[in-house]
């Protein structure tokens, strides 16, 4: 009856607030609790996997409001802009994608329940992520309005299927299903992919025809911004942007003197684009190289617009690319853009600055040994080292890292030696071999870990020179390199940093035999290299 239901929901409502006095309830109720607490418990949950989607996904659309002449329909505020309402899509968006992965597994392992639940969460994010794009977006296309319909229909049928499995045991049943729900599954993961890839290229195209039509530096502005927050969400969103023509219209800003107060924001939207082998092909197409340079040697720039043209030069030659065909067009301005940078290290206010322009130097001098033979005329040796005596300058592992990049390839030319010498150079590499992360930061201890290996590398290759080794064996040099390949724990268990310690200890060994005891000669000289790096990675931390 009536009073037996009003109990039994004072139970439940007690066991929500952790209450377990029931004397006041009437026995057989009591009675009911103590044996089928599990049974309620297991109802609640029930309940929430049963409710209907659809009434799930109205009621979340609807605005909480104490207003009652407003309108219920999901209102996005005005406040929020472009760049806030796709970064909620794309939020959204990688909610979805981990679910469906997660559904996957479930799958995967029979968990029919989890299944369903998650599945009944998913339709919930799809709808409502649709709902938020269309509150925001006025013109999308018909193309889109069918792909949106044709993926709540299939969330739909997807959760339909799944609500089937929780209703029944019969494993031949589940096993037949199980086909047809991989094949919901696979199909919405394609249509939500396609609609993503829909919406991104819509709202790209959106902030680009804002670029190319708009005479305001504020709208303009507002749209390099936006622009930007997309470039930061991954290598699909750069290459979709510069397929888009991003590229394009951005080097179309820098050659306009109206937008000058834009150049460094949109040289810093160019650089996150031309991480894709896509804006590389567009930089080509437009000459934009060129218009670096011209950018780089113009003095009538600010310090910020050099320091982004630089940092977008330092990934157009990033080592670790690999497509290289627009290098070719940067061989013919590598002069003019190498002193410009050299200028921009020495007059560099900030570390900041210094770490953009030693970053995009440190990458030429991988190219061959012309831009090293460049950096030794401009006496850029001399600048560098001078700048790391600059603690407001060089002020991370990562600045120093630049610079001992560009010592450790600049090391193979035999006039090098001579500079370093000058400079106080080889004090500054056995600093480095000291270089720790104060942070614990895995990017800092990598940075570190990197600093020590290529001070390590340009003294083996320049103690060569007899008046180098005798200068690091006076710092103490030796000693120091027998401690980092002993102690794993002073290079950060790094092999690459051993590597470069034993051949730096053995080319000092070749110049002056009298620093090492006959242990360390015997086990860290002598041997073949190979069998040196086994015994110093065999080692325990007890035995230094």
């Amino acid at each position: 009856d009536s009073s037996l239901w009003r109990n039994i929901h004072k139970v439940i409502t007690m066991a929500f607030k952790g209450e377990d006095n029931l004397d006041s309830l009437p026995l057989p109720v009591q009675r009911m609790h103590l044996i089928q607490v599990d049974s309620v418990q297991r109802w609640m949950e029930d309940l929430k996997l049963m409710t209907d989607c659809e009434c799930m996904c109205i009621l979340q659309s609807k605005p909480i409001s104490t207003e009652k002449d407003e309108q219920n329909e999901l209102i996005i505020s005005s406040q929020y802009s472009t760049c806030d309402n796709l970064q909620l899509l794309l939020k959204r968006a990688w909610i979805i994608s981990t679910e469906l992965t997660r559904i996957a597994q479930k799958l995967e392992k029979n968990r029919w329940q989890r299944v369903h639940s998650m599945t009944v969460r998913v339709n919930c994010h799809v709808r409502s992520m649709i709902n938020e794009y269309n509150a925001f977006t006025r013109s999308s296309s018909e193309e889109m309005q069918q792909l949106e319909k044709l993926l709540i229909e299939k969330c739909s049928e997807f959760t339909a299927f799944t609500e089937r499995c929780i209703q029944t045991e019969d494993e031949r049943v589940l096993r037949s299903m199980k086909s047809c729900i991989n094949e919901t599954l696979t199909t919405v993961a394609q249509y939500f992919g396609q609609l993503i890839e829909m919406v991104l290229t819509h709202e790209a195209q959106n902030l680009l025809r804002q670029i190319e039509l708009s005479d305001s530096v504020y709208v303009t502005e507002s749209a390099i911004n936006s622009l930007f927050s997309l470039t930061q969400e991954g290598t699909h969103l750069c290459r979709i942007i510069a397929k888009e023509g991003g590229v394009v219209a951005l080097f179309k800003i820098c050659r306009q003197d109206y937008f000058r107060c834009l150049y460094p924001q949109t040289l810093r939207t160019l650089a996150s684009i031309c991480c894709v082998e896509e804006g590389m092909h567009q930089l080509e197409k437009v000459d934009g190289i060129l218009c670096l340079t011209d950018i780089l040697t113009d003095s009538t720039h600010s310090e910020a617009t050099h320091a982004e043209a630089a940092a977008v030069i330092a990934q157009i030659t990033s080592p670790h690319l690999t497509f290289t065909q627009h290098l070719s067009n940067f061989l013919e301005n590598m002069e003019e853009i190498v002193t410009a940078l050299v200028k921009l290290c020495q007059e560099a206010s900030s570390g900041e600055v210094f770490l953009l322009a030693s970053a995009a130097l440190a990458n030429i001098t991988f190219f061959d040994t012309m831009a090293c033979e460049m950096l030794l005329q401009l006496n850029a040796m001399k600048i560098l080292l001078a700048a790391c005596s600059d603690k407001h300058i060089v002020d991370t592992p990562y600045s120093r890292d630049q610079v001992v990049t560009i010592l450790a390839n600049m090391s193979v030319l035999d006039q090098c030696a001579s500079e370093i010498i000058q400079g106080n150079g080889v004090q500054l590499l056995m600093e480095m071999l000291f270089e720790r992360s104060s942070s614990g930061n895995s990017a800092e201890v990598a940075a570190c870990e990197r600093v020590q290996q290529k001070s390590a590398v340009t003294l083996a290759r320049l103690s060569r020179d007899p008046e180098v080794a005798d200068a690091a064996v006076k710092l103490s040099c030796i000693p120091r390199l027998i401690k980092l390949c002993r102690s794993p724990t002073e290079r950060n268990n790094s092999d690459s940093v051993l590597v470069a310690c034993l051949a730096a200890l053995r080319r000092l060994a070749v110049m002056s035999p009298d620093g090492l005891e006959d242990s360390d000669f015997q086990q860290l000289v002598k041997p073949r290299l190979v069998d040196s790096f086994l015994l110093c990675t065999n080692m325990e931390e007890s035995f230094v």
